[in-house]
């Protein structure tokens, strides 16, 4: 693919492009930045929809790109709004495990918006300090890009010699050397920059998985592919992503996030910078660096959320019965997910329903009959002998009415108060500072209930060992749980 081509192909098919080219392009950027910032990523419809319709009823406009002869509502409007808005690339929607649907926005608008901030004119263009840093990468680059062992040594001995002068002079108490204002501020507004683009990359990769599933659902309509075909489709696209280089830095980079001493680090680092800042009186209004770690750990967890709807969808698929009785209704429910999945490649909504050509008769054999027929009274002839023991001394009794009510709201405290001094824990270190689990089980799976009204991750690969029976000696082996502020 030439140049010319593949320029041509970016302007007519990107969403980027398309989302530049609305006639309303200002006002649907100030919705996108009012209702996504740093505080929410995501909203749910029902939210997106009342937000949408104020916003159109107080600028009193139509965001459509497509005009309609009938007189609708705001509200009908909003709703056609974030549907063209969904079909065009420049939102993109889930379900949450309760089948709520929630947007946020593309990759393709991410990178939109923070392509026009790059082209905000900035104070001053900071030459020096851009040098510096294109001229420590191309030293990086060939550093780590070279194979030859001696000249490797050699490398690193005029490193060991510029750190041991550096070392010297401070000794001697010559001036150290510090950042000035003017090479403060563009190195500043470049990091920020490649941490938004980092959460881009992220969107990226969670929207790979989701179009292979997508193909999944698309290949196992076509009667004339087997299972065998939908796994190794499913298995090669995933060698693929996982051996391309965004596959590889993505999964290379989660695992260097999930370091708890780099987390730790991090969290030093930006409170360090930032009071910095504070102290050179460099005002700095973007904190997004501030709460990067959480982005990333949230974008992270949609990726192995899509990948395990990838799983669940191909776990049904094996699990299929090819030799039940139902051929004919499968072979139906085939013929409308082939006319489903034709249509979903064009923009339109069709106008579907279903007709029932024969009325069954509901059968319901539970059901209280109607019937005028008086009911037949039951005598009963035989006297209840009154039991030998006291029911006060009965051990099932007892154990109804023991107070061993679990406090969820007690348990929620005791992890805020630990993640008050810690920036994250894990939730046998907040058991162990309590003293240990004192209501048996019951306790445990209240601590587990509740993990999820926090920012958490699980690191299957580390096993905690929690005691919840101290008399009997009693354990239980879990993956570690990492509780996050």
């Amino acid at each position: 693919m030439t140049e010319r081509t593949k320029i041509s192909s970016i302007l007519n098919d990107s969403p980027s492009v398309e989302l530049l080219r609305l006639r309303n392009r200002e006002l649907v950027f100030d919705f996108f930045l009012t209702t996504f910032n740093k505080d929410r990523n995501s909203i749910s419809f029902e939210n997106i929809l009342l937000l949408l319709s104020d916003f159109l009823s107080h600028h009193n406009i139509s965001l459509e790109e497509t005009e309609s002869n009938t007189i609708d509502t705001f509200e009908i409007k909003a709703k056609n709004t974030i549907r063209e808005w969904t079909n065009k690339g420049f939102l993109t929607n889930y379900k949450n495990e309760n089948g709520d649907i929630f947007y946020e926005l593309s990759p393709h608008t991410n990178k939109t918006i923070n392509w026009i901030y790059s082209l905000e004119k900035k104070e001053f263009v900071g030459a020096d300090s851009k040098f510096r840093d294109i001229f420590n990468k191309l030293k990086e680059l060939v550093e780590f890009t070279n194979e030859d062992i001696e000249k490797r040594i050699e490398i690193l001995e005029d490193k060991k010699l510029s750190i041991e002068q550096e070392i010297q002079q401070l000794k001697i108490g010559e001036n150290i050397k510090v950042f000035e204002t003017h090479e403060i501020i563009p190195k500043f507004q470049q990091l920020t920059f490649s941490a938004k683009e980092l959460l881009s990359d992220f969107k990226e990769v969670e929207d790979n998985f989701k179009n292979i599933t997508k193909d999944i659902y698309q290949k196992h309509t076509d009667e004339n592919v087997t299972k065998s075909d939908i796994l190794t489709f499913t298995f090669n696209a995933l060698d693929d992503l996982k051996e391309s280089y965004q596959g590889k830095s993505f999964y290379a980079f989660w695992r260097f996030l999930m370091d708890r001493n780099l987390q730790e680090e991090w969290s030093v680092l930006t409170d360090e910078l930032y009071q910095t800042l504070a102290e050179k009186n460099i005002q700095v209004n973007d904190t997004f660096l501030k709460g990067m770690k959480n982005y990333l750990h949230t974008s992270g967890n949609k990726v192995y959320q899509a990948n395990d709807k990838m799983a669940e969808k191909l776990s049904r698929i094996i699990r299929e019965n090819d030799n039940s009785e139902k051929k004919l209704a499968k072979k139906v429910i085939q013929e409308i997910k082939n006319y489903l999945t034709e249509i979903s490649r064009y923009k339109t909504r069709p106008d579907l329903s279903i007709e029932v050509e024969v009325i069954n008769k509901i059968s319901i054999p539970f059901d209280k009959r109607l019937t005028f027929e008086p009911k037949e009274e039951v005598t009963y002839n035989d006297k209840p002998k009154l039991a030998e023991n006291d029911i006060s001394q009965s051990n099932q009794l007892s154990k109804i009415f023991k107070e061993n009510v679990i406090d969820k709201n007690l348990l929620r405290n005791r992890i805020k108060e630990m993640l008050k001094s810690k920036s994250q824990t894990t939730l046998n270190e907040v058991i162990e500072h309590n003293g240990g689990i004192e209501k048996g089980l019951p306790e445990l799976f209240g601590y587990f209930g509740i993990v999820k009204d926090f920012t958490h991750s699980f690191n299957p690969e580390k096993q905690q060992e929690i005691i919840f029976d101290k008399v009997n000696n009693k354990s239980i082996k879990v993956p570690e749980i990492i509780l996050i502020k």
